[in-house]
């Protein structure tokens, strides 16, 4: 049997996968079983930050892994600890809970707002969190819920109570909702990765900073796709000169392991205590070893070349033959065109440049160090495929 008939045999049918088996890669080229070449525009959906088989990640990890591979958090561990105190640093967070994912991170902040209002009001009145329609947090049943696209809110029901939904934009919405529900915190993506790649207006986080200060809410930023340099800062709270209450991250800090990390501000740092909240895996040496690599490396020079490669991007596509509109911020860029984004992957496919969809753009989600000579030569064959 081939790989891909075991694969249909054997593995959950979940996935719509491509036709392709890849086998290898270096950097933003990837490899096939027919020893076929690809330009990687989509990095795993955001998780390659810097390529495939990148040298000094891989030198961390097995360094790590010839030590130590797994304790459980009974135990003290370097890697664990030097990744917190990395993050705390370099974003004014306090503490970091480790998990495995970005939904995980998600059901810790969730955890933690709701953990915070009990001890704030006695009781669970004040538990409802606001998140904004066309949101996207997590497939487990908290964050499921808690993204604002009904599409997902089926056939997995009944859901968990305390979510409401804003529309992305509307302070009014926002007000409105503060005032009908008894909220804890307010839920954003800052870039609606999965909606479509849309930027929230600065002007709404200003004023949904301001609403949750009078109302005393918690801002919860989820930053698994635009964290870790993606959008041309360490993390996108920090170009909207917001101090969140709670930052969600995974995807990029892991560079290809899994690991995703709630980090707590002032107001919250202290409420999680032993045995409220846990995870076997979380703060895994080797993965917190790898993370450690990649938040080394995102430094002022990297993200001035994410801001050079995105300001390209957008100008090479933006009056483009067949594209209505281009929107995103940094490396995290979503395309409208005239043709159907699912025809446009495809056809990128065929000629040897991997670009992902959502909704009804093309996304492209490249690693933070791809070469110059490679990012031209894909956009060159994506502005080809979308106005044939």
């Amino acid at each position: 049997m081939s790989i891909t008939e075991i694969d249909k045999q054997y593995i959950a049918n979940t996935y719509a996968r491509f036709p392709v088996e890849l086998v290898s890669g270096k950097g933003a080229i990837l490899k096939d079983s027919d020893g076929k070449e690809y330009i990687d525009l989509g990095a795993g959906i955001a998780v390659n930050a810097f390529g495939v088989a990148d040298d000094e990640w891989v030198a961390a990890v097995t360094e790590q892994l010839n030590k130590l591979t797994h304790t459980s958090n009974l135990y003290f561990t370097e890697p664990c600890a030097r990744l917190a105190q990395m993050l705390c640093e370099r974003t004014g967070m306090k503490k970091a809970f480790f998990g495995n994912s970005g939904a995980e991170a998600n059901e810790c902040a969730i955890k933690v707002a709701r953990r915070y209002a009990f001890e704030k009001y006695g009781d669970e009145s004040h538990s409802t969190i606001i998140t904004l329609k066309n949101s996207f947090h997590g497939r487990t049943i908290a964050t499921l819920t808690a993204t604002g696209q009904d599409g997902y809110h089926t056939h997995f029901g009944p859901f968990v109570e305390g979510f409401v939904y804003a529309e992305a934009n509307s302070l009014d919405d926002v007000k409105r909702l503060a005032e009908e529900n008894n909220c804890v915190a307010v839920m954003m993506e800052l870039v609606q990765g999965e909606g479509g790649v849309c930027k929230l207006d600065e002007a709404f986080v200003n004023g949904v900073k301001a609403l949750a200060e009078e109302k005393d809410m918690l801002i919860i930023i989820d930053e698994v796709q635009t964290g870790n340099g993606r959008t041309g800062s360490l993390y996108a709270f920090q170009q909207y000169g917001l101090n969140p209450d709670i930052v969600t991250t995974a995807k990029g800090i892991g560079g290809g392991l899994p690991i995703g990390i709630a980090m707590l501000g002032e107001k919250v740092q202290d409420v999680l205590v032993p045995g409220s909240h846990g995870t076997t895996f979380g703060g895994n040496p080797v993965c917190c070893a790898g993370a450690c690599s990649i938040l080394s490396r995102i430094d002022d020079n990297l993200l001035s070349e994410v801001k050079a490669k995105s300001e390209y991007i957008f100008e090479e596509l933006g009056n483009a033959q067949g594209v209505k509109s281009v929107s995103g911020l940094g490396l995290m860029i979503g395309i409208e065109t005239e043709k159907s984004a699912k025809d446009i992957v495809n056809a990128c496919l065929e000629k040897g440049v991997l670009v992902l969809t959502a909704k009804t753009k093309v996304r492209l989600l490249p690693p933070l160090n791809i070469g110059w000579d490679e990012l031209k030569k894909a956009i060159t064959i994506l502005k080809e495929t979308i106005a044939e």
